[in-house]
């Protein structure tokens, strides 16, 4: 059980869990496992044998993609995007041009 914990903390970054108490701590690591399982068996199954879609930096050069693009991946695939048009019956709806709309659930998508 140690080693499973170490291994999460090394590749993972799963930090060391301080809650108040004992059932606290015992039940955050394994939610946390599950939850990381959860968005990669879905990421998976999403791409089908195509490469995941990374963000580097210009001073940062990824050799494999992160949690993060994963998140970001499945967020943006979750996120059903679609354009708002100007409407008689609701004039508080307005058109958003579709670069922008995607612009945004992108920046949204790779938010923390």
């Amino acid at each position: 059980m140690e080693v499973t914990f170490e291994e999460v903390r090394r590749d993972l970054g799963v930090e060391t869990q301080r809650q108040w108490s004992a059932v606290g701590i015992a039940r955050t690591t394994p939610a946390l496992l599950a939850l990381f399982t959860l968005v990669t068996l879905l990421v998976h199954r999403l791409l089908d044998d195509k490469d995941l879609p990374t963000r580097e930096a210009a001073w940062y050069r990824k050799v494999q993609a992160s949690f993060s693009d994963t998140l970001a991946y499945l967020r943006l695939q979750l996120w059903p995007a679609r354009i708002l048009w100007r409407s008689s019956i609701e004039p508080d709806m307005a058109e958003i041009p579709r670069g922008l709309l995607d612009c945004l659930t992108d920046t949204l998508a790779y938010g923390p």
